[in-house]
């Protein structure tokens, strides 16, 4: 299924204006870098890829402010395990998000992000709180492999 970058935009810059926050050209740029993509990117390939796409250079350190903004505006998700960025596959969506959680093929490198029930959720913050630890951070990241790599020959 091709992403429709354009549409995908365009909805980003609705959901950052109603959020009071700017998607500027800079900003629109590396995400359609991200959404361009079909596996995670780290900071410096989205610098190549930028520089390569958009014939401008960028600082890394200006790309990561970047990526966090697209992350705080829920547009943007970071791979804690390798610190990549991938673009959200629900800005578009106009249902309320659920938690996410990434399946990473070790094999190929490809990221599937799956929503995790808010039912399932509640629950496992239950039993966490119980311990006396309290959540930083509500992301789950499984490894394993694809189910194209599964019937490819290794």
């Amino acid at each position: 299924m091709p992403v429709d970058i354009e549409q995908l935009i365009k909805k980003s810059q609705e959901v950052c204006a109603s959020a009071g926050a700017k998607l500027t050209q800079k900003r629109k740029n590396v995400l359609t870098v991200l959404l361009a993509s079909a596996k995670p990117l780290s900071a410096y390939e989205v610098v190549d890829r930028y520089q390569m796409q958009f014939r401008e250079s960028l600082p890394v350190m200006s790309v990561y402010r970047m990526l966090d903004f697209l992350v705080q505006e829920k547009l943007a998700h970071k791979l804690e395990t390798s610190g990549q960025y991938m673009s959200c596959a629900h800005i578009a969506c106009n249902h309320q998000h659920e938690t996410p959680q990434f399946l990473i093929c070790d094999r190929c490198g490809s990221v599937k992000e799956v929503g995790i029930k808010n039912r399932i959720i509640e629950e496992l913050e239950r039993s966490i709180q119980s311990t006396g630890f309290t959540l930083a951070r509500q992301q789950l990241e499984l490894h394993g492999v694809c189910a194209h790599c599964q019937i490819a020959p290794g």
